[in-house]
């Protein structure tokens, strides 16, 4: 039965492409049972010299990887992923794909992903715990090798369901410490300390704050908790209060901005949780006829790639984004590979980029 089967299939080179194998007239592409009789040798001993080389001896492995260049040979993905439970693939959740924030992140797990042979899922969850749920079963079921979990809160549900279906993630750009979960962020509290100490150095005493609804977002409170502990250093308790929250858009900030200078008019400097919320300050201040900085000093946070166009350019903390996402990647894959990674929580570098929104406290 075999031999008649064979007698139906014959090589073909078609002059504009890649081998091909005919059956009965139609064109199909070469299979590994192709690859395994042109090189002479097993089907496992094929699958072995794509997936563990250092097994097979080098006369077969050169036989078998002339016979597959010959053909132009492709495994099927889905199918490796079947047999090896493996698919190279890894998924990522964000809360938010139109941040710009992410941008950046997204390309660094994009690049690294790339050179670990590695192809990339994105998940926009809008920051909604049922659909991130929704995914990490859907990704399980597509044979994921893990996850990278960005920018939110991580809470018991999604953990427990992560631990049920036994799929490796990490954290970027957020942490849990109560979690057994690798991380790759950067020390939020100390960046904004750092930020607001640079307000309090160039003379300013009236102090603000845009920030993150602290119950909402993994960043709101240490961000909060920085801002706070710089101005009570300075013996500034007093604008411990000039605090106002918005939610994640630059229209957002815009409003809060208003709130809080109805709340204190004396305030001459806002220290922004994002640059979003810096460039909707910076926007409210102009719109009510303040000028920055020579009337209002502003500090953002992330130097997204907008931070030194606008104008004026933003003062602002730099996140390595890039760096973070690639970081996240090479994790995700030591921990796959390996079933641990050597640093659980990792923390990146931050430094403050003074530009133009800040200056120093012009007596009126």
């Amino acid at each position: 039965m075999y031999n008649e089967i064979e007698k139906l299939f014959k090589p073909v080179f078609p002059p504009d492409s890649g081998t091909y194998v005919e059956v009965r007239g139609s064109r199909m592409k070469p299979t590994i049972r192709d690859v395994a009789k042109l090189a002479g040798v097993s089907i496992s001993t094929v699958s072995r010299v794509m997936n563990a080389p250092e097994t097979v001896v080098p006369e077969k492995r050169k036989r078998v990887q002339e016979a597959i260049e010959q053909l132009q040979y492709q495994p099927n993905a889905f199918a490796r992923g079947l047999i090896y439970k493996k698919s190279e693939t890894f998924g990522v959740m964000i809360p938010d794909i139109e941040n710009p924030y992410y941008a950046g992140l997204l390309r660094g797990i994009q690049d690294a992903a790339v050179k670990l042979n590695h192809s990339v899922i994105i998940c926009n969850t809008d920051r909604d715990k049922n659909r991130m749920l929704a995914y990490a079963r859907n990704l399980f079921e597509k044979q994921a090798d893990g996850i990278i979990f960005a920018s939110d809160a991580l809470f018991r549900e999604f953990y427990d369901e992560m631990k049920r279906i036994r799929l490796p993630f990490v954290l970027v750009s957020t942490q849990a410490p109560e979690y057994d979960v690798p991380s790759v962020d950067i020390d939020n509290e100390q960046a904004a300390y750092e930020a607001v100490r640079h307000l309090i150095e160039l003379g300013h005493e009236e102090i603000g704050m845009i920030c993150f609804p602290v119950a909402e977002t993994i960043s709101g409170a240490p961000r909060l908790a920085g801002f706070q502990r710089a101005l009570r250093e300075a013996g500034l308790d007093r604008s411990a209060s000039n605090v106002e929250y918005a939610a994640q858009r630059f229209e957002d900030a815009y409003e809060a901005a208003g709130r809080l200078f109805a709340m204190n008019p004396r305030i001459t400097a806002v220290f922004a949780a994002s640059d979003e919320f810096a460039m909707g300050t910076v926007m409210y201040a102009r719109d009510h006829g303040r000028t920055v900085p020579d009337q209002l000093s502003v500090v953002g946070f992330d130097d997204i790639r907008m931070a030194h166009m606008f104008i004026p350019r933003l003062t602002t903390v730099e996140q390595p984004v890039y760096q973070m996402g690639v970081r996240a990647v090479q994790k995700l894959h030591e921990l796959v590979t390996n079933g641990k990674v050597a640093e659980m929580h990792e923390r990146m570098p931050h430094r403050l980029i003074v530009r133009e929104s800040t200056a120093g406290l012009r007596s009126s």
